[in-house]
């Protein structure tokens, strides 16, 4: 009898029918690859991002109009082989099956463990500000679970998506790996609520948390386990005890990294109160040293007319409802044409200004400021949960009291983004910022079944527990309560 499971609905695209059946039907002939054929699955991704380095760094400068080729090196390229070179150096020790201990009344010759199984079909819907990191760092997993994958590009990702759509086929069959580009579904229709609907066996997906909810609905229908990496506003905190200049350097250079498009970023900067101008002379000083040319190359371009209009919007309420915008590189005054927005601090913000109420997603950064640590726990907690927080502080004690007293999707202290770029630190957000992990250990577990299994041995311990209840059950049974006392 053929088991039934449920296909693709009709009225999806022929590309997303086709392409989640033959994956199906592939993984229904393989379920369980081993170790030898996962490793060199990675191996190939870390060989397409090698082989074609120079053209992923030219269709991901198209798709911005401007990006720097050092950054798009360093947090795509560079970060997506050592992720999958470290998942093949650690995937036979996640494969091996994990031994577990039995109740007593198992003793004491039954084994209990759990091994990895692969689910099957995964989605990964990518997002257009950091296309390779965020495409291939979930594959990674995946392929390391021994899954096949569909990945959807970003509307904003053209050329990437056509450029990875050519040369992924002299590395993986379609059956394994399919990059689907979002105009695929059509002339002036978006592939990404259609693809969100195939029934997978997980969808993973990056982006705002607004899109997240339509995700997670779509993905209700089919019972599809999802993983949402979302956003939100995280926050810096800077202690009275941390060097200004060097959380000014520090914070700096994430805030103006992608031209501030990172869900990671830096939202809004929690200052002690009267710290305000040093930071801002410092600021700027650290700012004219690292672009003394903002049209240079070294800055990135927003994304798009859309989003560049957004953040003149939030400048516009923010001035227009008593801010103070303090241009950190006062002589240079971008380039609306090319989307080049120039870094700003923004002072005086108030609730009801869109800069506090939204996630920012560019180089603007408010500053608050505050007088106890009471006061940042109280005004962090009373917001949606962070999918970072960064705490400048060489107390430990402080550092503890806000570990302690907040909650996010993860943490850097001293620092900013590092601890989101550690294979073996899992990524994820809490609540609003998403749910679910991935990165190394927990990104394989994300995209397997974790299978409990017990294995009896031929003589069974509770045999001697049946009825009738004799004088010798009752003694096993009491001692068994003497243990557990």
């Amino acid at each position: 009898m053929t088991p039934f499971l449920p296909p693709a609905p009709d009225h999806l695209p022929a590309v997303l029918r086709d392409t989640f059946a033959a994956q199906r039907a592939a993984f229904q002939k393989q379920r369980n690859p081993g170790l030898q054929e996962r490793r060199a699955d990675l191996r190939q991704l870390h060989h397409l991002l090698r082989d074609h380095r120079e053209a992923i760094v030219q269709a991901i400068a198209q798709d911005y109009g401007s990006r720097s080729r050092f950054e798009t090196l360093l947090t795509e390229l560079l970060q997506g082989q050592e992720a999958a070179l470290a998942a093949m150096r650690h995937l036979k020790r996640w494969m091996r099956p994990q031994k577990r201990r039995l109740d007593p009344t198992q003793y004491p010759l039954a084994r209990a463990f759990t091994f990895a199984q692969p689910l099957g079909v995964v989605g990964i819907v990518v997002p257009w500000n950091f296309p390779i990191a965020m495409a291939f760092q979930p594959l990674i997993c995946a392929f390391a679970a021994g899954n096949r994958a569909m990945v959807k590009m970003s509307e904003n990702s053209g050329h990437l998506a056509r450029l990875l759509q050519k040369i992924s086929p002299d590395y993986f069959p379609a059956d394994k790996l399919a990059f689907l580009a979002d105009d695929d579904a059509g002339p002036g229709q978006s592939l990404g609520p259609l693809f969100t609907q195939l029934p997978f066996d997980h969808l993973f997906f990056t982006g705002s948390p607004q899109t997240g909810k339509a995700v997670m609905a779509n993905c209700a229908a089919n019972l599809t386990p999802v993983t949402l990496e979302l956003g939100g506003k995280s926050p810096a905190i800077v202690a009275p005890d941390f060097p200004l200049d060097k959380a000014a350097e520090r914070i700096l250079w994430v805030k103006l990294l992608n031209a501030g498009q990172i869900c990671t970023n830096v939202d809004y900067l929690l200052l002690p109160e009267g710290s305000e101008e040093a930071f801002i002379a410092h600021a700027r000083r650290i700012a004219a040293e690292r672009f003394p040319d903002l049209l240079g190359g070294d800055y990135t371009a927003i994304i798009d007319q859309r989003q560049y209009g957004r953040l003149q919007a939030v400048l516009q309420d923010a001035v227009a409802q008593g801010a103070r915008i303090v241009p950190l590189l006062p002589g240079q005054a971008g380039d609306a044409a090319r989307r080049i927005l120039p870094p700003m601090l923004v002072l005086n913000v108030t609730e009801q200004m869109q800069i506090l109420q939204r996630e920012i997603f560019g180089p603007l950064l408010p500053i608050l400021t505050y007088r106890s640590k009471e006061e940042v726990r109280d005004y962090i907690n009373a917001r949606h949960h962070p999918l970072a927080l960064y705490i400048y502080s060489h107390d430990r004690a402080l550092q503890d009291f806000y570990l302690a007293q907040t909650l996010s999707g993860g943490v850097s202290i001293n620092d900013s983004l590092i601890h989101t770029g550690l294979h073996d630190l899992p990524f994820g957000g809490v609540g609003h910022s998403g749910m679910g992990h991935y990165h190394g250990y927990e990104g394989f577990l994300t995209f397997s079944k974790l299978r409990p299994v017990f294995r009896q041995s031929r003589w069974r311990t509770v045999d001697l527990l049946m009825p009738p209840y004799g004088q010798r059950a009752y003694r096993l049974l009491n001692f068994m309560f003497w243990r557990n006392r």
